[in-house]
This record gives C-alpha cells, sequence and structure tokens, in this order.
C-alpha cells in the first residue's frame, strides 16, 4: 500500500467510527417519539451524578415542540431546546439510535430507557435497566469502545420490542 491508500483508508475508518453511532433509525417505544418523549437536550443541563448514582429524572419533552430526526420525532420541553437541538441535532441525539448502550456492547440490541443515562464525552448514552448500568459504569470507557466497534455490525438489525422492564413512559405529551 502506498501512502495516498493508507491515507485514505484512515479518513474512511474515522469517518465511519464518527458517524456509526447515528447511521440507522432511532428507537421509537409505544409513545411514538425518540427517547420515549424525553427532553435530550435537557438532559445536558441535568446535574450529572458520580459513578454508582442515580441520576435525575429525565425531563418530559411537549407535543408542541417537537423535531423529526434521523427517521424519529424528538420532542422537547421548550422552544429554546428544540431550536438548540435543530442547530445540531447530532449532538444531542442518543448514541445507538437510542439503544442501550451496554447491551450494544456485548452484541446486542435492546430498547434504552431515558431515565437510566449518563454523558460521556459530550454524548448522551442510555441502558435498559439499573442492574445494566452498574455493569455499564464498571468500565464506561471500555464498554464505549466495544460498543463502536459492535454497532457497525448490528445498526442495522431490529431492536427487540418487548417493553422496558419496569419502566413507564411519562405522562402522555400535552
Amino acid at each position: 500500500m502506498n501512502r495516498f491508500t493508507l491515507t485514505i483508508a484512515a479518513a474512511a475508518s474515522a469517518l465511519a467510527f464518527t458517524t456509526a453511532a447515528f447511521a440507522g433509525e432511532q428507537y421509537v417505544d409505544s409513545t411514538g417519539f425518540a427517547a420515549s418523549g424525553y427532553d435530550v437536550v435537557a438532559y445536558f443541563d441535568l446535574p450529572q451524578v458520580a459513578v454508582g448514582q442515580s441520576q435525575p429524572a429525565a425531563v418530559p419533552g411537549q407535543a408542541a415542540y417537537t423535531s423529526e430526526y434521523n427517521g424519529a420525532t424528538f420532542a422537547f420541553a421548550s422552544a429554546e431546546n428544540k431550536a438548540t437541538f435543530d442547530a445540531d441535532p447530532a449532538k444531542f441525539a442518543p448514541q445507538y439510535d437510542g439503544h442501550c448502550a451496554y447491551g450494544v456492547s456485548k452484541g446486542g440490541k435492546v430498547p434504552g430507557n431515558p431515565n437510566l443515562w449518563r454523558i460521556v464525552d459530550g454524548k448522551l448514552y442510555l441502558n435498559i435497566t439499573k442492574n445494566v448500568v452498574g455493569f455499564w459504569e464498571e468500565d464506561i470507557p471500555g464498554n464505549i469502545t466495544l460498543a463502536q466497534n459492535n454497532w457497525v455490525g448490528i445498526e442495522a438489525a431490529d431492536a427487540s420490542d418487548r417493553a422496558i422492564p419496569n419502566f413507564s413512559s411519562a405522562a402522555p405529551l400535552k
């Protein structure tokens, strides 16, 4: 291989790595909204607690403030959050199209629970159950690396359509 070929291969690899988490459509549950209708911009304003502690509750969106992105409708708590999302939706959309980050690290694709979240390096990750959060938090950087590597092979697969255990969506959007 010559240097030009290596440069093209490296660029293609870097592009695949940075876009892989947004390659498919967002997971949408029975609410009809991405992230079960919770405001994905609001996560970035919530205080993030230490590993091992429960994060603050997600902020429900309102039907009056919605945007389409990545094959799904996102709801927001305010017009300001909608405008922030519209300016850079990839920055705020959950990684792995809203699927459980730990599940993806293990090679599967299951729904993410919007109340079990963590922001790492400016990206929103969801998990499916409190038990799974414990496994995820044992090695967050390692699990992100595994998930990034697995995502390319599983992102096109359908997600499980089963309900998220012990989770009920926020009150209907107004």
